[in-house]
C-alpha cells in the first residue's frame, strides 16, 4: 500500500507576477542574514515569503484502507463540500470535522471533493480525515503555510479508489502575491478505469471568478480528452451567472436536473440580530460525460440534523455507468 508523501506539481497556468514577487522576497531575505542589523527582520521576511510561495506542494496517499475492488453495477457516491476553516477562530473545527466523517460514512460516500481543509499548529485535517475514513487522497495548500505561519488552507480529493496522476492549475490571475484561487485534479480508478476529478473554489470577486471559471472549463477540456469527469466546489458564483450558465451548457448540472423546480441555496449570509439576509447556491457538482454515459439516479443537498458542517451546504449525487466499465485508461485519458 502507497503511504502519505510530498512532492511538487507542474503547475498549469501559473501567475508570473507572483512568482517574480516571491523570488525577489527570497533574494532579499538572503540579503538580510549578511547584515547583522537586518538578521533581526529575517524572521518576519521569511514568514512572509512563505505565504507567497506558489502553488505546487501537495500530499499524497495513493491506496485506500482495505481496497477489494468494486462491481461494475454499483453507484458512486460523490460528494462535494467546503469543510469552512474559519481562520483565525477555527469555531469548532474538530467538532465539525466529527460530524462531516459521520456524514460521510452514513452516505456511503465515494469520493470527496474538499475545499477549505486547514493545517493549523499540530493539525492536519487532510490527514486527520485520511485516517478517520481510510481513504486515498491528495491535498494541495492553497493560501497560507502551516509551518512558518501555523496556518494554512487547501483543497482535497479523497477516494474509496485508488488514486494516481494528479493535477493542479493555478486559476486566478490577478497581483495579489499573498492570495491565490486554484483547481486540484486526480485520476481514479473506477470500474478498472479513469475517472478524474476535480475540486475547486473559486473567487468572490465577479470579474475575477468569470475569468478563473473561464480558465477551469479550458483547463477540465484539455485534461480530460475523451475520460468522463467530475468537477465539484464552492464556485462563488450564482445560478443566474454568465460563467454557471456556460458550465450547464458545457457540463451536467446533476442537482438542477434532478430537482428542477428547487432553489437550491447552499450559502446563507445572516443579519447580525437575526434573519437570513441573503440565500445562494454556490456549491455545484458538474458530470462531463466524455465518451461514457452517465445516470444520475439521486442529487440532494445534506446534513445532519443539530450538527452544523461548514457555514456551505454539501451536495451529493449518485450516479451509475451505464455501459458498466470504464475503457482503460491508456486508450481514453491524453496524459497517459
Amino acid at each position: 500500500m502507497s503511504v502519505l508523501n510530498e512532492k511538487y506539481l507542474k503547475v498549469e497556468y501559473p501567475n508570473t507576477s507572483s512568482l517574480n514577487f516571491h523570488r525577489k522576497l527570497k533574494v532579499l531575505g538572503k540579503r538580510t542574514l549578511r547584515s547583522s542589523v537586518l538578521q533581526r527582520v529575517q524572521p518576519f521576511a521569511q514568514r512572509i515569503s512563505s505565504v507567497t510561495e506558489p502553488s505546487g506542494r501537495i500530499s499524497i496517499k495513493h491506496d485506500p484502507e482495505n481496497y477489494r475492488g468494486r462491481t461494475s453495477d454499483e453507484h458512486v457516491v460523490i460528494l462535494t463540500a467546503n469543510l469552512w476553516h474559519d481562520w483565525p477562530r477555527q469555531r469548532r473545527l474538530r467538532e465539525r470535522l466529527e460530524c462531516f466523517v459521520e456524514l460521510v460514512q452514513k452516505e456511503g460516500v465515494d469520493i470527496l471533493l474538499l475545499q477549505e481543509l486547514a493545517r493549523i499548529k499540530d493539525f492536519k485535517t487532510d490527514q486527520w480525515l485520511a485516517d478517520q475514513l481510510g481513504m486515498a487522497y491528495v491535498y494541495s495548500r492553497a493560501n497560507g503555510h502551516a509551518s512558518e505561519i501555523g496556518f494554512e488552507e487547501g483543497l482535497a480529493v479523497f477516494s474509496r479508489f485508488p488514486i494516481k496522476k494528479p493535477r493542479l492549475a493555478q486559476l486566478s490571475d490577478h497581483k495579489n502575491p499573498f492570495f491565490r484561487r486554484i483547481a486540484l485534479g486526480t485520476s481514479i480508478e473506477v470500474y478498472g478505469g479513469n475517472l478524474l476529478a476535480f475540486t475547486v473554489h473559486l473567487g468572490i470577486n465577479g470579474r475575477q471568478n468569470e475569468s478563473q471559471f473561464c480558465r477551469l472549463i479550458n483547463w477540465v477540456e484539455e485534461q480530460s480528452g475523451s475520460v468522463p469527469a467530475v468537477i465539484g466546489g464552492d464556485f462563488n458564483a450564482r445560478e443566474n451567472t454568465a460563467q454557471i450558465r456556460n458550465a450547464q451548457y458545457s457540463w451536467q448540472d446533476s442537482f438542477r436536473e434532478i430537482n428542477p423546480d428547487d432553489d437550491g441555496f447552499t450559502h446563507e449570509i445572516q443579519w447580525p440580530w437575526g434573519g437570513t439576509l441573503t440565500r445562494s447556491r454556490l456549491d455545484y457538482l458538474f458530470l462531463r460525460k466524455g465518451n461514457i454515459p452517465w445516470r444520475v439516479d439521486e442529487a440532494r443537498h445534506i446534513e445532519i440534523d443539530g450538527c452544523s458542517v461548514s457555514d456551505h451546504t454539501p451536495v451529493l449525487i449518485k450516479a451509475r455507468i451505464l455501459t458498466g466499465r470504464i475503457q482503460s485508461s491508456s486508450e481514453n485519458d491524453p496524459h497517459q
